[in-house]
């Protein structure tokens, strides 16, 4: 028995976290469903979210500071990138260049976290740098799914940007956290207040909808954001980053298949080959990451020894 218990408590983290990167991977496709603009879909998504944040998360309704707000206007500027970039490029572009973040996050980190670029990291960067680089310059033909590519690749590009700042905002708010102060969960309340109130002059009049615009809305505030946070957070306390990272790599392995199989989207050749890089680099360097870290722990406790 205890053996069945333990079993299934190794196994229902790891599946919260794929059914998280399954929920943020049908975002390019049901926003490219929608007939809202991009400036609405970001406007009524952020609202939906940032209820079913609130309402899913009680740690995001504590303590918020001005942290809270400045990581807060970072998911803001992310969000809405997304999905606009969502409506005007092909959704493989857009989630391509949006996790191309840790090349951003290895020029900032030396003046925003003082963490030097090390010597190891350059292999990286010139590998993010050339992926990053096929993805932005495979403008296509404009489509119906994507019909200002190279506009769209540019949010995107800045979005993966807004994206570094994320992760920056979140190391910075945890390396000075104190009891009590503000949380990862708040930020992303923040965020898409945040993003609501900065879309809605954008995003009115509505015009005619239809029921299954709003539909799909709701999807997106309420699932793809709301719950797959909160099943996000609820692994990661009993599953390792590390392994977390590499499971939420899903999203954008699916990201594309899902536009593809609901629109007859196509990314290029070049997108294709510049995401597999940017994708193949953030697990090498999260692994490496990991490797580095376990052997350093080893020695100093050699040490200690």
């Amino acid at each position: 028995m205890s053996l069945t218990k333990t079993s299934t408590s190794a196994i229902v983290p790891r599946l919260q976290v794929l059914a998280t990167a399954i929920l943020f991977s049908t975002g390019g496709a049901v926003i490219k469903a929608t007939s809202f603009t991009g400036w609405q879909v970001a406007c009524l998504r952020c609202g939906v979210a940032a209820m079913a944040v609130l309402f899913f998360l009680p740690a995001s309704r504590r303590a918020w500071s001005h942290r809270t707000w400045l990581v807060g206007c970072a998911y803001a500027g992310a969000l809405i990138c997304y999905a606009m970039a969502n409506k005007l490029t092909t959704a493989a572009s857009t989630i391509f260049l949006f996790s191309a973040s840790p090349l951003y996050i290895l020029f900032l980190g030396p003046f925003f976290l003082k963490e030097p670029l090390r010597r190891r990291d350059v292999a990286f960067v010139l590998a993010f740098a050339m992926g990053l680089s096929l993805v932005f310059l495979d403008v296509h033909t404009p489509s119906a799914t994507a019909p200002e590519p190279l506009k769209g690749n540019v949010l995107a590009a800045l979005g993966g940007f807004f994206f570094a700042f994320i992760v920056m905002g979140l190391r910075w708010m945890s390396s000075s956290r104190k009891p009590g102060q503000t949380s990862a969960s708040s930020a992303l309340a923040a965020g898409n207040l945040i993003g609501f109130f900065v879309c809605l002059p954008f995003a009115l009049p509505l015009g005619p909808t239809r029921p299954l615009d709003w539909a799909l809305v709701s999807y997106l505030g309420v699932f793809q954001i709301g719950l797959a946070y909160l099943l996000l957070m609820v692994a990661l306390r009993r599953l390792p980053a590390l392994e977390a990272s590499l499971l939420i790599l899903i999203e954008p392995v699916l990201n594309p298949i899902w536009t593809w199989w609901l629109h007859g989207e196509r990314p290029g050749p070049l997108t294709l080959a510049g995401g597999a890089m940017i994708l193949l680099v953030t697990a090498g360097m999260t692994l490496a990451s990991a490797w580095i870290g376990r052997r350093s722990a080893q020695t100093d406790s050699a040490s200690g020894q």
